[in-house]
């Protein structure tokens, strides 16, 4: 099959630091199983103030970009530099997929559509609540939109910096049941649910952002965080019996959603599956 007629489908991934992504292997998977060849592009600029990125994302058309991820720590900052938003990106106030379309950039947040997705593939159709969310930066955003979306679920919102948690939970005011815990233990007392949407447990971070003894058996417990699989929460969890689910889910779920913004073509779940396992989890020995 001779692909050197069609220009391959440019894609990339904008953040700091992104070496251990998985997002190249997904989405030019993706594309080959779908007869595409598609280059995806690392572009990791640390430190990056307003006006670098306002420069990188004026090249993305011109250089012939289909779209790139944003990722920790863009995925506020990209949102004044835009030309348009979808309405979820607009309620979460935050971007991890921009899609480039005649010249115009458009932002939207797969974050939110792949939580969700996966959080009902792990956990059955109605998680149970309440849920303590760690974070509210740009992926505790989107997990307290998707979490809202869920009827009579209340969300206990705890972020190091209370500011941004109260600005969250005034943003979903009237559309979920949504408070600000000023503690951890408060945010836990009594949850059914955990979700930790910071870096906290990403490598080479060894941290875990909830003490072992404040998690519960009957609880079920998310991490956004994929490097590693078992962040340090996660295999707190497992040991005492709570359910699980990993990085994984979120990562091959917005990748997904991502691919289809992207290409206009429905992404194989299974390709994506397979190459973030080949990335993230290769076989022992």
């Amino acid at each position: 099959m001779a692909h050197g007629h069609a220009r391959p489908v440019l894609l990339g991934l904008i953040g700091s630091p992104i070496a251990h992504s998985a997002s190249p292997a997904m989405h030019e998977a993706a594309a080959e199983a779908l007869g595409l060849e598609a280059h995806y592009q690392l572009i990791d600029v640390p430190g990056a103030d307003a006006a670098q990125l306002q420069s990188l994302l004026a090249a993305l058309a011109p250089i012939g970009f289909a779209g790139v991820n944003v990722t920790y720590p863009y995925k506020e900052a990209v949102l004044p530099l835009l030309d348009g938003l979808s309405a979820g990106a607009r309620a979460v106030g935050a971007v991890n997929t921009i899609v480039v379309r005649d010249g115009r950039l458009i932002g939207h947040n797969t974050d939110m559509t792949g939580f969700s997705r996966a959080l009902v593939q792990a956990f059955g159709p109605r998680p149970e609540g309440p849920v303590a969310l760690i974070g509210a930066g740009g992926v505790g955003k989107a997990v307290a939109v998707a979490l809202a979306a869920f009827d009579g679920v209340e969300i206990r919102l705890v972020d190091a910096n209370p500011a941004k948690a109260e600005a969250v939970a005034a943003s979903l005011a009237g559309h979920a049941a949504i408070r600000v815990c000023r503690s951890l233990a408060a945010a836990l007392d009594g949850a059914r649910g955990v979700v930790n949407g910071t870096p906290v447990g990403m490598l080479p971070d060894r941290g875990t952002p909830v003490p072992a003894e404040l998690l519960r058996p009957g609880m079920w417990v998310a991490d956004a965080v994929y490097s590693p699989l078992w962040t340090p929460l996660l295999t707190d969890a497992a040991r005492i019996g709570a359910r699980t689910m990993t990085g994984r889910e979120l990562a091959i779920h917005q990748a997904l959603d991502a691919f289809a913004l992207f290409t206009g073509r429905e992404a194989p779940a299974e390709a994506m599956a397979r190459a973030f396992d080949r990335v993230v989890a290769p076989p022992a020995g």
